[in-house]
């Protein structure tokens, strides 16, 4: 297991420098945003670089909405087969505008995985990051019964 859990506690609240050693590992997530009051969670793939996390998209409702509404949430989840963590980000969103900006964004390693022109740049900058790592089982209840 990825990490240890005290007392074999199912659920391990992570340290900062924890989650963002997992956000670095994944390419995948959601972002979370809201629209004339509606909340839209749409999946992203995204690189980090410098406590920031960058995305690249195309015009749309996402990047509308966010340009109204800069506080987003973004999530990155993984998966084992006795393990799970979870790693949630609160943030303000931004386009970048200036090529230095693209150059650093670049640096992250975000590279979309649908073949389609995704020229719009977007930075997330964190107010707060949380995370929970997961020993999957059963439920004790359930322990009993077989």
């Amino acid at each position: 297991m990825m990490y240890d859990h005290a007392d074999n506690e199912p659920v391990l609240v992570l340290d900062e420098d924890q989650c963002w050693t997992l956000l670095g590992r994944s390419r995948h997530g959601r972002i979370a945003t809201a629209f004339d009051g509606q909340p839209e969670i749409t999946p992203v793939n995204h690189g980090i670089a410098s406590g920031r996390i960058y995305l690249r998209t195309a015009p749309g409702n996402k990047l509308a909405a966010l340009t109204v509404n800069p506080s987003v949430a973004f999530e990155s989840d993984g998966i084992l087969s006795d393990e799970a963590w979870s790693v949630v980000v609160q943030g303000t969103a931004r386009v970048l505008e200036t090529e230095a900006e693209i150059e650093a964004a670049r640096a992250s390693g975000v590279d979309p995985w649908v073949q389609t022109l995704k020229d719009a740049w977007v930075e997330i900058t964190p107010a707060s990051v949380s995370g929970r790592h997961f020993a999957l089982g059963r439920q004790p209840e359930q322990l009993d019964e077989h």
